[in-house]
């Protein structure tokens, strides 16, 4: 049954509807901060393939739409009317689930005695067990240890909860009212789905709903594939790196060779790292994973905002992963902070389509969303488990635009977190928010001003409690700037800021903190664009003004002069000239510009070319081989630490013989 484009329209429109509906039917009945305030959570209809062809673009998780429901179904087996499926294993639902504090629920939608849709939906729990509140760490070396592992199994029978597996939730989280209270919201948010999909099929039967879930994704992959016609064909190549594996010092680089072909565009990760042994590892099953195509999504939808927002979109799309990296890990890796590496194959792609279309792609936002968290005693034994914000920074700029100063987790590129209301985490938690707002001066310098990040400051009022900063990155490799455009600050963690006991950290797994004690997350600032001389001096004076830049910066980096809250025009003038005779800084930061001198990229896309074709039990130790023979040449705070040049060429001389080594060890052992 082919449908008239106007029958389309309207059916398109509806089941979007539904989808957002059933959002805020959840938002509206959630039980935790978590879902009523930051909204990390999604809803969707799917066709009998399990693919997505209704989602909600103004609420929820805007980059989910890739997600398969697909092997969850088949794995569970014949369902009835009134069945719900209940996952959240990464590799049990073949990357349905991310990670184990994703709940997902599938429900089979039945017409006259027949299953015609699903619906399905997603919240972020607040705990599933594990080794420590919140069931998510950095530092936790397998799934086994993040929590309650929940294959594809039958929440409701025939309408009715399952009690075993109820039980089974209850005993093994550190939060089951608010689980329970959130797993009820998803319920009902399924129900209004099924509800508001009977009424579409009795108003325009089922023949031609049926007809518009197929045609609404091929209308959107038409569409797509006419985007990215428009985009010069070519291959382009991109890397960045994560700061470390949490566990050690070793950076995680992230490659990518993206082509555009005819409409469609291959994501090719040959050359990126490992998979790791901690937890941030992206369980993709080497597919188009929604945490591998988000920019993608972006993309597309800039280029041509009518592009109806269903699986279909992907449907031009082609991934190579390979098995056992980073982004492709084999179980039982584990995958709890998977959001940090998702976020750098975010700014992998920025980078790899900025340069097909620099007019076009911003340079690198801030580079890391840290779902801040407080585990407090609760006087019973056990412990209140919440978020206090989902910490962000700004967004790139781009040409023609500033970046977005301290986005509160609205990057539609990699999230629609909410920002939480002060007031209600000071109600529900023991913590005083000291201050919560923009960082000065972090946002990259460039014609365009890279957003600025974020500061959030708090005290603890009770003894005994942990504070987790999961996902903490760009605390060494600075958001990159593009076309002259500078880097935005480094990230930054203090304990107890400007009292005599201060600390700076590092990364954090879990922080405890007694009662009086203060804790500071700085976010990075986003990348700048373009010559930071050639920006407009009255933008720079609005910006001092504004408090977005400190008078040293705006002389600093901007060469702007200015007293009295006015332009000084000639000194100005003068001192832009002097800047410009020492020449434009390098758009990734000093550390990155040291990194690159020594770990070259054609040396590192032949090492883990070779890493991955060794077996899993391997591939870590021989990467720990080979960077054990490079840094002892290398300052010990490198390369925050600049080197000599005898010790990088030193460097350089001992990575490429670890390197032909171990090129050799892969061969014989794939003879």
């Amino acid at each position: 049954m082919k449908l008239n484009p106007v029958t389309l329209a309207i059916l398109g429109n509806k089941l979007a509807a539904i989808s957002e509906e059933m959002c805020l039917t959840l938002q509206r009945t959630g039980r935790t901060l978590y879902v009523k305030e930051t909204a990390d959570f999604a809803c969707a209809l799917a066709g009998l393939d399990g693919r997505f062809f209704a989602y909600p673009r103004s609420i929820g998780v805007s980059g989910f739409v890739g997600l398969e429901c697909g092997p969850t179904i088949e794995a569970v087996g014949p369902l009835e009317p009134g069945d719900v499926i209940l996952t959240n294993d990464p590799y049990r639902s073949e990357g349905l689930a991310t990670h184990l504090p994703d709940l997902h629920m599938i429900e089979p939608y039945f017409h006259e005695g027949r299953v015609v849709a699903y619906g399905w939906c997603f919240v972020h729990c607040s705990d599933v067990g594990g080794r420590v509140p919140s069931s998510i760490s950095p530092m936790n070396t397998e799934i086994f240890q993040e929590g309650l592992r929940i294959p594809p199994v039958k929440l409701m029978k025939r309408g009715e909860m399952s009690p075993e597996v109820r039980l089974f939730l209850e005993a093994n989280s550190r939060t089951p009212e608010a689980n329970m209270g959130d797993i009820r919201a998803m319920l009902a948010a399924l129900a209004a789905g099924r509800r508001r999909f009977e009424q579409a099929i009795v108003q325009h039967g089922a023949d031609e709903v049926s007809a518009a879930s197929i045609e609404l994704v091929s209308y959107a992959a038409q569409k797509a594939r006419s985007v990215l016609r428009k985009v010069p064909a070519g291959s382009y190549t991109f890397s960045d790196y994560l700061d470390d594996d949490a566990a050690g010092n070793l950076p995680v680089r992230i490659a990518l060779t993206v082509t555009f072909k005819d409409g469609e565009v291959h994501l090719d990760f040959t050359g990126t790292d490992p998979q790791v042994a901690t937890a941030m590892n992206i369980p993709s099953r080497g597919r188009p994973h929604a945490w591998l195509t988000l920019r993608v999504l972006a993309l597309v939808n800039t280029l041509d905002p009518t592009v109806p927002l269903n699986v279909g979109l992907l449907d031009t799309v082609r991934i190579t992963a390979p098995e056992g990296s980073l982004v492709n890990p084999q179980e039982p890796a584990a995958t709890g902070v998977r959001h940090a590496a998702a976020i750098r194959v975010n700014d992998v792609l920025n980078g790899a389509f900025g340069k097909a279309l620099p007019d076009v792609m911003p340079a690198a936002s801030s580079g890391t969303v840290i779902p801040v968290v407080m585990a407090e005693p609760d006087g019973k034994g056990g412990r209140r488990v919440q978020v206090i914000e989902p910490m962000i920074g700004g967004t790139g700029a781009r040409l023609g635009r500033d970046g977005v100063d301290g986005v509160d987790g609205r990057d539609s590129g990699i999230s629609n977190l909410a920002n939480n209301p002060v007031e209600t985490v000071e109600a529900e938690l023991g913590v005083e928010i000291l201050h919560y707002g923009l960082r000065p001066d972090s946002g990259g310098s460039g014609q365009w001003r890279g957003g600025c990040g974020m500061e959030l400051t708090f005290r603890a009022l009770t003894d005994d409690t942990n504070v987790l900063g999961r996902g903490m990155e760009r605390l060494l490799f600075r958001p990159w700037g593009s076309y002259g455009g500078q880097a935005g600050l480094p990230g930054a963690l203090f304990v107890n800021r400007g009292r005599s006991d201060e600390r700076r950290l590092g990364k954090i797994d879990v922080l405890n903190v007694n009662a009086g004690d203060t804790v500071t997350f700085l976010t990075p600032g986003a990348g700048g664009w373009g010559n930071p001389l050639e920006r407009d001096p009255n933008a720079v004076l609005r910006d001092v003004l504004d408090g977005f830049v400190s008078l040293a910066a705006a002389q600093t980096h901007y060469g702007v002069v200015i007293n009295n809250g006015t332009i000084d025009k000639e000194a100005t003038a003068t001192h832009r000239l002097t800047l410009s005779e020492s020449g434009p800084a390098n758009g990734f930061g000093p550390e990155r510009k040291r990194w690159d001198e020594v770990f070259e990229p054609a040396l590192m896309d032949s090492l883990n070319n070779a890493l991955v074709q060794l077996p899993g039990s391997v591939m870590q130790r021989q990467r720990k081989a080979v960077f054990d023979a490079v840094l002892p040449e290398l300052p010990e705070d490198f390369p925050r630490e600049n080197a000599k040049v005898e010790s990088v060429l030193a460097a350089g001389i001992a990575l490429r013989t670890a390197v032909q080594n171990l090129v050799a060890i892969s061969n014989s052992a794939n003879a």
